[in-house]
């Protein structure tokens, strides 16, 4: 069995193939990972950064992708605005989304994180603020934490997911990926 940490850049597709757009220039993870037979376990947008776990070993595949087991995701959010003790608070509790209520999430404020440089940076606005949130959810909805974010009046300008159950990104360099 094989289980690789992969540290997925801005604007990647979180699959081996673009199958989607015939002659398409979007990268894959096909031109980071050069190792047969793994495959990501779980997605991540082509917008966000981070923790990716690709294995060989089907099983844990769904495990770490399936909502049941509820396996908790630790993301970084820049978020638009100064948030506040009453959008965590909401965070917390869970809010209610189109496609339902979410779980409670572990909300709360951090200070600006050392992290590598995005390509192409986040737009910034000289008079609106920005802030940092970690936000640690159990579940895996399509855009969920950019969703939660907004909900609470704090749209999400960049995300990066720190860690998957007891997995973290640690060190790891975007484009780079080490074994589990």
């Amino acid at each position: 069995m094989t289980t690789i940490l992969f540290n997925k850049p801005f604007g990647v597709l979180s699959q081996f193939t673009d199958k989607g757009t015939q002659g398409s220039t979007r990268p894959t993870l096909s031109a980071y990972i050069d190792l047969p037979g793994v495959y990501p376990a779980g997605r991540l947008d082509r917008d966000s950064e981070g923790l990716m776990i690709l294995t060989s070993d089907g099983k844990l595949q769904a495990r770490i992708a399936d909502p049941k087991f509820k396996a908790p995701k630790t993301y970084l959010a820049q978020v638009e605005g100064t948030v506040t003790q009453e959008a965590l608070d909401r965070l917390q509790k869970g809010v209610i989304l189109r496609d339902g209520p979410t779980r409670p999430a572990s909300a709360r404020a951090v200070t600006p994180p050392p992290l590598w440089d995005r390509d192409p940076p986040i737009r910034v606005r000289k008079s609106v603020p920005d802030s940092w949130i970690e936000l640690t959810i159990t579940e895996g909805r399509n855009r969920q934490v950019r969703r939660m974010t907004a909900h609470v009046g704090f749209p999400t300008l960049r995300l990066i997911r720190m860690s998957v159950g007891d997995w973290s990104l640690g060190d790891l360099a975007p484009g780079h990926w080490r074994p589990a």
